[in-house]
């Protein structure tokens, strides 16, 4: 019994030491109070029911896992496609022409954010927009 209490000490020890605990949901923490009771029966000599609660708590985790990673691939946008007149807005905002390449790019964005970036008086949406039309235009040239 003193091994279990230890292994669950070190449990609520990692998870308070890694966060883990303020992101639980309730039934993750349902789930976790349900091993718990299941590791005491198993380990006070019940492990008729201790046993299926441990396997039934691992089955949840494990289903909780695949539906996370699951949203995480549909949370995933596609990647935006520019059209002509968006690259055109982008050069004209850079001063740039189509023959521009990444390095001309890079310098164009220097020297514009330089004069409006937010620290110096300028807006952040300007600054956004510049930024934008970089990425922009380095994608296009990119995707050449």
């Amino acid at each position: 019994m003193g091994v279990l209490t230890l292994l669950i000490a070190a449990l609520a020890i990692w998870l308070i030491w890694t966060g883990k605990l303020q992101r639980m949901t309730a039934k993750d923490g349902i789930a976790l109070s349900a091993a718990l009771v299941g590791a005491v029966l198993a380990a006070k000599g019940k492990p008729v029911i201790g046993a299926p609660l441990l396997i039934s708590v691992a089955l949840f985790f494990a289903q909780q896992g695949q539906a996370r990673a699951r949203r995480r691939k549909r949370a995933i946008p596609p990647a935006p496609t520019a059209d002509h007149a968006d690259i055109a807005r982008a050069r004209a905002l850079l001063g740039l022409g189509p023959d521009a390449d990444a390095d001309a790019i890079r310098a164009a964005h220097r020297r514009l954010i330089a004069s409006v970036h937010p620290d110096k008086g300028g807006t952040e949406a300007l600054a956004a927009q510049i930024n934008a039309a970089r990425d922009l235009l380095l994608q296009e040239r990119a995707g050449r």
